[in-house]
């Protein structure tokens, strides 16, 4: 290979159509011992996209981003970014990626002015254009007046940006977001959604996997449903629901006691249900007929979600 990072970089704006997947993993197996943490993942992003993995803790999320940036060696499977083949090509599509990672990593000794021009450095943005890409770089983290603040005295929020900002300061064609938003406040949570919006207007690539199930509807143009190191479904946020969950969905506080024989009631209605403790959901509401809520009596009604769709499809909570 003759050319360097930055040019295969500049070789295709972002966003350009391609045959060729973005981010691409065929029959990917990661074990850790007797588990097996990634099971026969298959999973291409097409240029472009916003895709969300959408899983609980354990479903194999972030050893899936792991393994895009070589962190770890999958047992089996190919993995591949932008037509480069990870790990055997790791240093080249590396320099086409920005990875913001689930664990604040940022130098605290440094600004953050000074955090962004290393990563200038590291990504070897030419000379002549690292101070517009910092400043572009501190526009999209909403920090330029902090540029000559220490990291250790910035809030959770500015540091969350700021490596988000890192991640970002050599216009990447694809970008990982590994839990972007974990443990913030949700003031702090929808100004990161802003940026992530930013990305896609940009035609970036993004892969993000988080466990909220509000962002992963919102900021996905797809989502992809993960669960013991599998995709169990993927699809459209919006198709998957009316699919699989309708419009509403009715929540009856019944109590254990009562909670067996509702759900039979409910069931040989033909209705999908679903239990939240001692509570239970059904879902298609909607199309419940009038002699059934009689027979279950009063309900609260909600809105259907992605959750109520991962619920159905795999026994297991988002949480």
């Amino acid at each position: 290979m003759t050319s360097s990072p930055q040019s295969g970089r500049s070789a295709l704006h972002p966003g350009s159509p391609s045959a060729t997947p973005a981010i691409s993993l065929r029959g990917v197996v990661k074990r850790f011992g007797d588990i097996t943490a990634v099971d026969g993942l298959d999973l291409d992003v097409p240029e472009g996209t916003v895709l969300g993995l959408l899983g609980p803790n354990g479903a194999g999320k972030s050893t899936t981003m792991r393994m895009l940036t070589a962190q770890s060696r999958a047992d089996a499977g190919q993995i591949s970014i932008l037509g480069h083949p990870v790990p055997k090509e790791s240093k080249w599509a590396r320099s086409l990626m920005g990875v913001v990672p689930q664990h604040d990593n940022l130098d605290e000794e440094l600004t953050v002015e000074e955090n962004l021009y290393s990563f200038t450095y590291l990504y070897r943005v030419p000379r002549r254009e690292r101070a517009a890409a910092v400043e572009r770089a501190l526009r999209i983290a909403h920090l330029e007046h902090r540029r000559d603040t220490f990291t250790e005295n910035l809030s959770g929020g500015m540091r969350r940006r700021l490596l988000i900002a890192r991640g970002l300061v050599h216009r990447p064609r694809v970008v990982l977001l590994d839990e972007p938003t974990v443990g913030l406040d949700p003031q702090v949570r929808q100004e990161l959604w802003g940026l992530i919006t930013a990305l896609r207007e940009e035609g970036v690539t993004v892969l993000m996997s988080t466990h909220y199930i509000e962002e992963a509807e919102r900021l996905s143009d797809e989502v992809a449903l993960m669960a013991k190191g599998r995709v169990v479904r993927r699809g459209v946020p919006a198709d998957l629901i009316a699919e699989y969950a309708g419009k509403t969905v009715e929540e009856y506080a019944v109590g254990l006691d009562g909670i067996e024989e509702l759900e039979k009631i409910v069931h040989d209605a033909g209705f999908t249900t679903r239990r939240t403790g001692s509570a239970l959901s059904v879902l298609r509401a909607e199309e419940l007929p009038d002699s059934l809520r009689d027979r279950l009596g009063p309900g609260m009604r909600r809105a259907s979600n992605l959750e109520d769709v991962f619920v159905t499809l795999t026994g297991e909570t988002v949480e």
